[in-house]
């Protein structure tokens, strides 16, 4: 690919700068809550809150804004009418606070969420969950996920493990020339709420699994599922057909691509290449990887659709299963122009968010 060409695809990418980036002091709780808002182009700002020990506010910060691209770009490769945000807690020590400090922390969130006037609408992430939206809705209307007898969509992971394995049968059908799951060999990378899921549809479907997990207390999913346990660092030089990440970012690097000994890679984890050069390191090597923001967008379809657009489970169903059809175009774009993945990704979310501003 020509550099004229690479810079013309940049130009098409969501721009980086943020809206709002504001860091405040909880008054409740003292801790760092710093909120970053992308963009609201195509709508309020949706994302998460992210409750992570950091080794500084900066590093804090860093993230929100970070995460706050991320959302702007799933989301609008989602097709929905959101922009993207994240809120980040600096905790000070891994230890997350419970009881009445995580009440006072979880106030305090709301307060700001609230005093943002609805430019921005929060949701669980890394260390919170659908009872934390409960209680930061006391102090907001700006929140999803709440439990279900709340009135809320609920815990998004099964809906985020449905968009994972719709994205899979992209990736079989570019990779082996069907979508058919059946007789694969997936290492799934982390067994939490979602990973659990992806590896119980996966094990539904017909594959094979080889599976990991830093708490060896999850090796009992793999026993159930019949499949293969393996240490968490020797993952990723498992031969696999397709790897999916399904717990933090940061696993692709220049240091662990060269480890690679599958296919194509496709999971819900966040962030899984360390920067773009590494898609062009998987290219390189003939691996297939597919966007994590596409591929993880199931859950904040199935949120935003119910508690926002009041769509029906067959609307909410046909969504998801389109992140398929969006993830064939952008292999097809990347196929064609000559670029990666990662870039074309960009490329169709900008298209968008800037057809929008037009129509405005």
């Amino acid at each position: 690919m020509t550099a004229t060409l690479e810079q013309a695809l940049a130009l098409n990418t969501p721009d980086s700068s943020p809206e709002l980036v504001q860091i405040v002091r909880g008054r409740r709780s003292g801790l760092p809550i710093s909120v970053a808002i992308h963009s609201t182009a195509l709508g309020p700002a949706a994302g998460g809150c992210r409750i992570a020990h950091y080794p500084d506010p900066a590093a804090a910060v860093a993230d929100a804004r970070r995460l706050a691209v991320a959302m702007t770009e799933k989301n609008a490769l989602a097709s929905l009418d959101h922009g993207g945000g994240k809120a980040v807690v600096a905790l000070p020590s891994p230890d997350r606070p419970s009881g009445t400090g995580r009440t006072a922390l979880l106030h305090d969130l709301g307060d700001i969420v609230e005093a943002l006037g609805g430019r921005y609408i929060t949701g669980p992430d890394v260390g919170s969950g659908p009872p934390d939206m409960a209680v930061i809705g006391e102090r907001t209307t700006h929140v999803s996920c709440r439990p279900v007898e709340d009135g809320g969509s609920g815990d998004s992971s099964l809906h985020t493990a449905r968009g994972t394995l719709a994205a899979l049968g992209a990736v079989a059908k570019e990779t082996y020339g069907s979508p058919r799951l059946a007789g694969l060999t997936f290492g799934v990378i982390g067994l939490g709420a979602v990973g659990a899921h992806v590896a119980r549809l996966l094990a539904q479907a017909g594959a094979r699994l080889v599976v990991t997990d830093v708490d060896p207390a999850t090796r009992g999913l793999a026993d159930e599922l019949d499949a293969t346990w393996v240490r968490p660092d020797d993952v990723l030089s498992a031969e696999v057909d397709i790897l999916v990440p399904a717990a933090l970012g940061g696993l692709l690097t220049a240091r662990t691509v060269p480890l690679l000994r599958c296919a194509a890679i496709a999971g819900p984890a966040n962030n899984q290449l360390d920067e773009p050069a590494t898609g062009r390191l998987l290219a390189a090597r003939g691996i297939l990887w597919a966007p994590d923001v596409l591929v993880s967008s199931g859950g904040v379809i199935h949120a935003t659709g119910v508690e926002l657009r009041q769509e029906s489970e067959e609307q909410l169903t046909e969504r998801i299963d389109g992140i398929a059809a969006t993830l064939r175009q952008v292999f097809h774009t990347a196929r064609t122009r000559r670029t990666t993945p990662a870039l074309a990704a960009r490329q169709l979310a900008g298209q968008r968010i800037r057809a929008t501003r037009r129509e405005g």
